[in-house]
């Protein structure tokens, strides 16, 4: 993936963080998910009262991508925190490596987390998820 790539994958999560519907927590994360043929689904945050229904950035970006077909990815972008002025290191959550894993090759899927657009940095889902739970593993 170029700097270019990586540069406007950051500058849409950050974009998408803004969309957050995040009441509750008040933590609002974006996420910007590039497929391999070229289209970046964005994801926000969405809470809800009852908690368990909330969905992560993450997952928003994966599932807006498969409901149109879509299951083949390269990078994603995720942003979050309290306020606009001081961004925290927003990892995933299991669950969102776990959907990760279901459409992505570990090796070479990259994640892309920081706090701006010049302080970030890049893992592969291997990294962030060494011992997972694959569809591989299901087959016979």
């Amino acid at each position: 993936m170029t700097k270019d790539m990586e540069k406007k994958l950051v500058r849409t999560a950050l974009e998408y963080r803004k969309r957050a519907y995040a009441p509750y927590s008040e933590y609002k994360v974006g996420a910007a998910l590039l497929a391999k043929n070229g289209t970046i689904y964005g994801g926000c945050n969405v809470e809800n009262a009852a908690y368990t229904p909330s969905n992560c950035a993450e997952r928003t970006a994966f599932f807006k991508a498969v409901s149109e077909e879509v299951t083949d990815f390269e990078a994603i972008a995720i942003f979050g925190g309290y306020d606009d002025t001081e961004l925290k290191t927003c990892a995933p959550c299991g669950v969102c490596r776990q959907v990760m894993i279901e459409f992505c090759d570990p090796d070479e899927f990259l994640i892309i987390i920081g706090r701006s657009e010049e302080d970030y940095e890049v893992h592969t889902l291997r990294e962030m998820l060494p011992l997972s739970f694959s569809p591989k593993e299901l087959k016979k």
